[in-house]
Order: structure tokens, then sequence, then C-alpha cells
């Protein structure tokens, strides 16, 4: 078998592995609105408000209105936050590899949706099809040459004028999260006891229903490139930028911020220091946003309508 082909064969493999999970495990309901995925956030009272603080952050990069909005890789839409992203266009349209993702997702947006089984590397939509596009952590099921592409599609079906974001994380952790990686690991460990169970990577289990741990199933693939990679792939795309959109990941969380020690007061903080600098945070916190924007045609005319999605 040639390089060439074995390669495509692999990430034939990839996609299916990823669909299959999502399909089986990822997306399977534990409550109302909570998922087997869950395990990767923290769901508590004390991180709530940063945490949806994080999620409309993104709708500040998107258009208001539109006709079409693009949920590149929308999983079932699980946040109420999510919802606003799309409050002034006529459709969403939520594509996604899993078959049960977008079953939920119509669950929560009903008639507002078109629901699209497809693959974010090789968008099923004409150019210039989609006044806003959003793709939210899920770049990074990608097989790793398909990254850039996926990216490269998301502008392609852009509107003139038409803005992008996607919410990534970095391959090697981000900078802040590498330094407090250990503290981190042993600060959980001391409060495994009587809690939830922690599992290696440092994303800990949330508590479902009743307080009961929603215990970690086995993965699904993933691969996150470094910020370096990032510039490079974004130096194409017109109006790119990266900046924050969470500093912190799952396990800091857990470690750190609980109500006795002002957690609240100290995520407050810590969203005001995104504020003031998000290109810094971008850069060496645990999850970029990727920002971009198609220009304007530079001479008048009408743009055909994409079709296909209505």
């Amino acid at each position: 078998m040639s390089e060439a082909r074995a390669q495509v064969v692999e990430e034939v493999d990839v996609k299916r592995e990823v669909q299959a999970f999502y399909d089986s495990v990822g997306w399977m309901a534990v409550g109302e609105g909570l998922y087997q995925n869950a395990r990767y956030e923290d769901l508590r009272p004390v991180t709530r408000e940063y945490i949806r603080r994080c999620h409309l952050r993104v709708g500040r990069h998107l258009p208001s209105t539109g006709r079409r909005l693009l949920d590149a890789g929308s999983g079932p839409v699980q946040y109420p936050e999510y919802l606003e992203y799309s409050r002034g266009f006529a459709r969403r349209v939520c594509l996604d590899i899993s078959l049960r993702a977008l079953t939920e997702a119509r669950v929560r947006l009903g008639d507002h949706g078109v629901y699209v089984v497809g693959d974010l590397a090789s968008l099923p939509f004409q150019p210039a099809a989609f006044e806003g596009v959003v793709s939210l952590h899920a770049l990074h099921h990608l097989p790793a040459e398909e990254h850039q592409r996926g990216l490269e599609e998301m502008y392609r079906v852009l509107r003139p004028q038409g803005k992008a974001v996607v919410v990534y994380a970095w391959g090697d952790g981000g900078l802040l999260m590498r330094l407090l990686e250990w503290p981190t690991r042993w600060v959980l460990r001391r409060l495994r006891r009587g809690r939830a169970v922690v599992d290696a990577d440092s994303a800990s289990v949330t508590l479902g229903p009743g307080g009961a741990p929603i215990r970690p199933a086995k993965a699904t693939h993933t691969y996150k490139h470094n910020y370096r990679w990032a510039v490079a792939a974004l130096s194409t795309l017109p109006g790119s930028e990266i900046c924050v959109w969470r500093t912190v990941n799952t396990g800091f969380l857990r470690a750190f911020i609980h109500p006795r020690f002002l957690g609240g007061l100290w995520l407050r903080m810590l969203y005001a220091w995104e504020e003031l600098t998000p290109h810094l945070l971008g850069r060496i916190g645990q999850y970029p946003m990727f920002t971009f924007s198609k220009p304007a045609l530079s001479k008048p005319g009408v743009m055909r309508e994409g079709n296909g999605v209505d």
C-alpha cells in the first residue's frame, strides 16, 4: 500500500472511530441536558458563572443577525448559552459526524435548525453560504493533517463580511497550565477521597444527578496542535486573530476553585484579566479562540446565495 493511500485509510479510520464513539457513548444522556462527555467539564455552582461568561464570549465575534449560521461539529448544542449564537439568524445549520448528536440538537432547536451529517474537513455546502460559522471543541477530533483544511473549509463557506469563531485547545497545554500541572495533580489526589474519581489526565469526573459520579468512558481520537502551528495555519485567513476563550482547564478549577476559599471572586478576577489581555491569555492559557472574517467584495455586484441548506 502506498504512503498516500495508507494515510487516507488512517484518516477514514479516525473519523469512523469518532463517529462510533459519539453515536454510542459520547452523547449518551445521563440526566436532563447532561451527557457522558460532561466529565470533561466542571459544572459546580462556584464555577458556573465563569463558564457561562466564557460561552457567551463566543457570540461577540459572530454576526448578530443573518440568514444562516453554520455550527460545524455542533454536537447536541448542550449548553443554554450555545442557543444565543443563532438567536438572530433565520436558520442554524448543525453539521456533525454523529447522527445521535443531531437528534439531540433537534430537541433543542426544533424547526430553527437544519441538521446535516457531514465531515468538518469537507463541508457539503456551496461557497459563501453562511454569514457566520461557529465550531466549538470539534476541530481537534479530525486527523492532525486535516485541521488546517477544516479552517479553510469554514472560510470557504463564509459570505463576504462573514465571521467565524473556532474554539480550540493547545496540544502542549498552554504555558500557565503546564506550570501548574504538578500542583494541580497533587491537590486533586488529596481531594479525591470521598468525591468523584479523577482520571489520569486531570479531567475530573462530573457529579451527575443525585451526586453520583459520571464514570469515565474510553475516550476517542483527539489531536491538538500548538501555538506556532496555529499562527501558520491562520496566516492565510484574512482578519484572523487568536484570543482567549478560557484560560484554565477543568483540573485546575476542581483543584483550586472552592466556595470556602472565595472561588467565585478569584474567577471574576480571572475573567477580568482575560478581558484586559485576550491575546496574551489566548497564547498562554488552555483554550484559545480562532476568529477570522471574509473581506467584502471589491466590486459591486450580487452574491449568489449558497443552497442546499434551507
